[in-house]
């Protein structure tokens, strides 16, 4: 697989992810001409770029005849995400406030409170999630470490 952050240097490309994007949002695909069409580029050029974005696996390609369709698939981006996260964050001291609304807008206990906010077998889950997360995050710093070595 592509070093992922060369793939998305490339300005065409980016334009060409922003355009799957809005069709990821819309449930749709897009074919070939219709990139085309929208950044006013010629298809061999389109094409090229779509075929680093499939060795990317950052987009599903659909083949009907003679026609192809392209699908955004954001998944390889969460890597991007999980780098990139910690050095937007990097020096914010932000205090923040967390006030619990029920779906309807009022208040509900906190997990401070005696109460129980989420059954057993939820809270348990979140748990996990959690716990996941602390993990990737340790893992990502660690990796950050390894590029501040190499650099």
């Amino acid at each position: 697989m592509p070093d992922i952050f060369g793939v998305i240097a490339d300005a065409t490309r980016r334009d060409i992810l922003q355009i799957l994007l809005e069709r990821h949002l819309e449930g749709a695909e897009i074919s070939v001409s219709e990139i085309v069409a929208r950044l006013e580029i010629s298809q061999p050029t389109v094409s090229k770029h779509l075929k680093v974005l499939r060795d990317a696996e950052l987009v599903t390609v659909r083949e009907e005849g003679q026609h192809r369709f392209y699908s955004l698939d954001p998944e390889p981006l969460e890597m991007i995400e999980d780098f990139v996260i910690p050095f937007l964050s990097a020096g914010f001291e932000t205090e923040v406030s967390v006030e619990y609304l029920s779906e309807s807008g009022e208040p509900v206990p906190g997990p401070d409170s005696d109460e129980e906010v989420l059954p057993e077998g939820v809270a348990a889950a979140a748990e996990g999630i959690g716990r996941v997360a602390a993990r990737a995050e340790h893992q990502v710093k660690e990796l950050v470490a390894r590029f501040r070595l190499r650099g």
